[in-house]
């Protein structure tokens, strides 16, 4: 038995197998539509590129009927007619290839502006990218992208809570095991229990303190958005109160400390528990990998806001300077005791800050300098400045 199919209605779904179809001279706006839909690259080159094409061709036309009916070629010979046929051929394909080039270059350029984003961004900018203006071919690769950023944010995020609320966890049995150990040493005790107590107590201080360094890192993020709390400060005043928390610290380790601030204020905006850490830390590495003894320079400049924290001790090597910045990074030639944490923290409060830094040392500076310079007085000071380490 023979079945007859009735043509389709205008506008019915056919089958993905009715292949034959899909050539039908009914069908030809809508594949129309779907090879060069707007906004797309070949629909833009085609628009872009299609008039003047059409003019080389009615140029060329216009020369060939000049030539054939208005010229007297009774004196021409074969050979001059090849040579003029080639001549015009190669500028017509000169200024062909001229056109293709520029219509092809216009049409890139919203790529390459996005490739200029792409290249500018930190490291820590997860936002998505701009798909207004993108050429329909590239926008699902931007669309992917985005939602592949988007994933890494939330993953960074959720690694970066999960740091903060253990440390944060572990901070209180660790400060009950410091209280027990103090207890015990201040009672007589054997030698060897002794020794043992004051290593509990040693190891106790020392997570503690590296709790309190990831849980000032956890702060610092930028997804935590730390200038929301950025309040007016004076950076001398803060780095006289700041500063002088450390002189007994010093003192006790043969250290002197010294500042050198103008009389008038320089104001900045930050948040003083960050930029405390911030001191703490320079401070700390200075009196931990210096010389036994030593002096600090604390200097305030005010055209930009600057902090400097000098040491006398015996400095870092270059190959060294980019790295000291990297989390748990130690040198191998410090024997001193520490997490790695210092100057992390410092670059991630400074970049916290829009603020940005300079790290000197030998045989430039005989000894070690680093300075941070800040924006100054400006709220929401997100700036992306470029982390200088030399």
């Amino acid at each position: 038995m023979n079945i007859s199919r009735r043509p389709e209605p205008h506008g019915a779904k056919v089958p993905p197998q009715s292949s034959a179809s899909s050539s039908s001279p009914g069908s030809a706006p809508g594949n129309e539509r779907w090879a060069f839909p707007r906004g797309s690259l070949a629909r833009y080159l085609v628009k872009r590129l299609l008039p003047p094409i059409l003019v080389l061709v009615v140029l060329d036309l216009i020369a060939t009927w000049v030539i054939s009916h208005k010229l007297d070629m009774a004196g021409w010979m074969l050979e001059d007619f090849f040579w003029l046929m080639v001549g015009g051929q190669a500028v017509l394909v000169a200024v062909f290839a001229f056109v293709i080039v520029q219509g092809v270059r216009s049409g890139l350029r919203s790529v390459n502006h996005l490739s200029e984003e792409i290249r500018q961004r930190s490291i820590d900018d997860m936002q998505p990218l701009e798909v207004a203006g993108v050429p329909a071919e590239i926008e699902p690769l931007v669309r992917h992208t985005n939602d592949l950023l988007l994933r890494l944010d939330a993953s960074l995020a959720a690694q970066r809570r999960f740091i903060g609320h253990a440390a944060h966890q572990l901070r209180t049995p660790l400060s009950g095991l410091r209280m027990e150990s103090e207890l015990m040493l201040s009672r007589p005790l054997p030698d060897d229990v002794r020794v043992r107590a004051q290593r509990i107590k040693a190891v106790s201080d020392r997570m503690i303190r590296l709790g309190q360094q990831l849980l000032v890192l956890a702060r610092a993020d930028p997804n935590a958005r730390p200038q929301d709390s950025f309040v007016r400060i004076d950076l001398c005043d803060w780095v006289r109160a700041s500063g002088a928390e450390w002189i007994p610290h010093a003192h006790a380790e043969h250290f002197a400390i010294d500042l050198v601030a103008p009389d008038h204020p320089v104001w900045i905006d930050g948040d003083p528990l960050l930029l405390d850490e911030l001191l703490g830390n320079l401070i700390d590495n200075a009196v931990r990998y210096g010389n036994d003894t030593g002096r600090i320079t604390l200097t305030v400049g005010e055209n930009p806001p600057t902090l400097v924290v000098e040491d006398d001790g015996p400095g870092i090597p270059p190959e060294e300077r980019e790295r000291v910045f990297e989390a748990f990074y130690r040198s191998p030639g410090n024997g001193a005791g520490g997490s790695g944490l210092g100057l992390a923290i410092v670059r991630e409060i400074a970049h916290a800050h829009g603020a940005w830094w300079k790290l000197t040392s030998r045989p430039e500076y005989a000894g070690t300098r680093l300075s941070v310079v800040f924006p100054g007085p400006r709220k929401g000071a997100q700036l992306t400045r470029q982390d200088r380490t030399s």
